[in-house]
């Protein structure tokens, strides 16, 4: 397994819509491996395949019980409810801001083997799941705010950049 460089804020590949999955390939299954690895070494809890430069619907993330799990081409069936939480990412280090949200979301997809799979997650899960599968839209959690506040944070990046040790002390998406 190998720790990935992950894509910062402005990489033109977080912009773009990623491709499905055709098949579970050994391949895909090396890069499930490297992606959990990347993850837990950035201390994030959801990492999106764009986000390591890959155009593929492919995400992991931990379910809270500190096991990583991968879904292949994830998509929101069903979703309900209103919530607002704060998110950060590991694309923008540093930056955290309320972002509104589904307050559940069934993900269908397909697990690390190729077989189907249906996930009812409420909480945190549900926010992972929705702000990861933005990312495979090429869409980021600062798209959510409103204009003066994603204005804001974009000066600021300009501004100061990303500070070095951003993931001490939070969790990013």
């Amino acid at each position: 397994m190998a720790i990935l460089p992950v894509r910062l804020y402005g990489d033109p590949v977080l912009r773009k819509r990623a491709q499905p999955v055709s098949a579970v390939t050994p391949e895909i299954g090396q890069l499930i491996d490297d992606m959990v690895e990347t993850m837990y070494g950035q201390v994030g809890i959801g990492l999106a395949a764009p986000q390591v430069g890959i155009g593929l619907r492919l995400l992991v993330l931990d379910e809270g019980n500190g096991a990583a799990r991968a879904y292949v081409n994830p998509a929101i069936v069903e979703q309900g409810g209103q919530v607002v939480g704060e998110e950060g990412c590991l694309s923008l280090p540093g930056i955290f801001a309320d972002v509104t949200r589904a307050e559940w979301v069934v993900v269908e997809a397909q697990d690390r083997p190729g077989a189907p799979v249906r996930k009812r997650a409420s909480g945190l899960l549900a926010r992972v799941f929705q702000h990861e599968i933005d990312h495979l839209d090429g869409v980021l959690f600062i798209d959510r705010l409103d204009k003066v506040t994603r204005d804001r944070i974009k000066r600021r990046i300009k501004r100061e950049g990303f500070p070095e040790d951003a993931a001490a002390g939070a969790l990013a998406l």
